[in-house]
This record gives structure tokens, sequence and C-alpha cells, in this order.
């Protein structure tokens, strides 16, 4: 690993600590005015009070956590959940070509649904965490079974898997010892990117005011909107953030996908 992506795996570490310790270093409660509205940073917090009062870094801190949290359960899901729908797609077109088109056809229709159609039909219904998780994993799943399927479709032509078949080997043993040791890096990148598209998916939901929380970074998002003008940190801050996680789990779902591919190159 060179140098940079060692400060850049370490910068990123340390920034999931502090999302995670949020809650437990804020100043103050996230809907309880400090200061008068629009005080500058420094005044009520150091990254200033928005609209009503309240301490931006102290609703940035208590709405890390949550969005962290139902960004990765839905990412962790829907790639989990894709992937063993894109190698059983992939193993089934080799074994039982009839039963193929039943595996991949349902995700393509999803795929061909906008994710924040998804998010908007799915939280009408249920407008809930759990409804926020289900819409982030019927979005990313599609997509990562066509990754895995793309990658499955390179290795099982391979002597090793032809030989597993010929010797009758069960559907779970082929996926689990012949074809996902070979494709789990690109999982593990997939994941990254699946990430990446939560965290924009739950802050839009918040922005779009289906979100579960007061401190929803979306909704400081679209809260602060009228008054940038007059406290900018109150927009910045959120923004900033947002962008940052998606950054951060980039470069470890990276670095983690090429330690992977390394092992078993």
């Amino acid at each position: 690993m060179t140098r940079r992506r060692r400060a850049g795996v370490a910068g990123a570490v340390l920034l999931l600590a502090l999302i995670v310790c949020g809650p437990l270093i804020a100043a103050h409660p996230a809907t309880a005015p400090v200061a008068p509205a629009f005080s500058p940073p420094g005044t009520g917090g150091p990254l200033g009070t928005d609209q009503l009062g309240r301490d931006v870094l102290a609703r940035l801190l208590h709405g890390s956590l949550p969005l962290l949290l139902t960004s990765v359960l839905g990412a962790v899901l829907g790639t989990a959940l894709g992937a063993l729908a894109g190698l059983s797609g992939a193993l089934a077109a080799i074994r039982h070509p009839r039963i193929e088109p039943l595996v991949t056809r349902p995700l393509d229709v999803l795929a061909a649904v906008p994710p924040i159609l998804v998010l908007l039909l799915v939280l009408t219904a249920l407008p809930s965490r759990t409804g926020l998780v289900l819409a982030v994993v019927l979005s990313g799943l599609p997509l990562s079974a066509r990754v895995a399927r793309a990658a499955a479709d390179q290795v099982t032509g391979r002597a090793h898997v032809e030989a597993a078949l010929a010797r009758g080997e069960s559907w779970w043993w082929l996926l689990g010892r012949e074809v996902l040791p070979l494709v789990g890096g690109t999982l593990l990148a997939d994941l990254g990117l699946r990430f990446v598209t939560a965290v924009y998916l739950v802050a839009a939901a918040g922005f779009l005011g289906l979100g579960t929380g007061d401190s929803d970074w979306g909704l400081m998002i679209v809260e602060a909107l009228p008054g940038a003008a007059l406290q900018p940190w109150a927009l910045l801050a959120p923004m900033i953030g947002v962008a940052l996680l998606a950054v951060t789990a980039n470069l470890l779902a990276d670095g983690a996908g090429a330690r992977a591919r390394g092992v078993l190159a």
C-alpha cells in the first residue's frame, strides 16, 4: 500500500470514528435553540446556528450516525442480494438455461426504474426507516446483479469450474468455493459504489421531506437554502459531509477490493 493510500485510509477511518461518536460528542441537542437565528460561526457553535437558532455542528453530528447506518445496511443488503442473483444467473445459464431468464428478467425490469422513483414509491407506501432501507436495497440490487453476473461469466468457463460441474457439485458449493473467491474483489469495489448511491438516496429522502429524523442531512440542506446568504455554513456543512462520506466509502472499498484481487491473483 502506497503512502498516499495509507493516508487516505487513515483519514477515512478517522472520519468514520467521528461519525460513530458524533451523537456522543455533540455539544447541544439537535433540536434545541442555543443562540439567535443565523448566528455566525463561533456563536452558539463552531459553525454557527441555523434559521431556528440550532447549533449547526450539533445537528450535523446527531444526523451522521443514522445516515451511516441506513446507508451501510441498504448497501450491504443490496450488494449481497444482487451478487447472489448475478452469480446464480451465471451458473443457471450453464446448468439450467431455461431457468436463467426467471432470475435475470425481473432484475432488468427493476433496473429500468430510476432510483429516485423507487425511493418515492417505497417511502409513500412505507414511510419509515425500514422503508428507506428497502428503497436503497431495491435501487442497488439490479446493478450489483449485473456486476456480479459479468464478473462470474469470466470465470465460469475455467477448468476448475467445469470440473466441479462435471463432478455434480451442488449449487452452493459452486458459488462459495469455485466462483465467489475469484470475484470477491470486484464485489467489494461494487459495494463502495452502492454505498455512495445509498448515501445520496438517504440524503435525497431528507431533502424531499421523506426522511425520518430532525437532524437528517438532506433536511438540513433544504432548510438552509432560504437563508444561505445569511449563514452559508448551515448549507455547506451537510453538503460537505455527504461528499466526504461518499469519498470515504470509495477509498475503503477500493482498498479492500485491490487487496482481495492481489491475494487472489
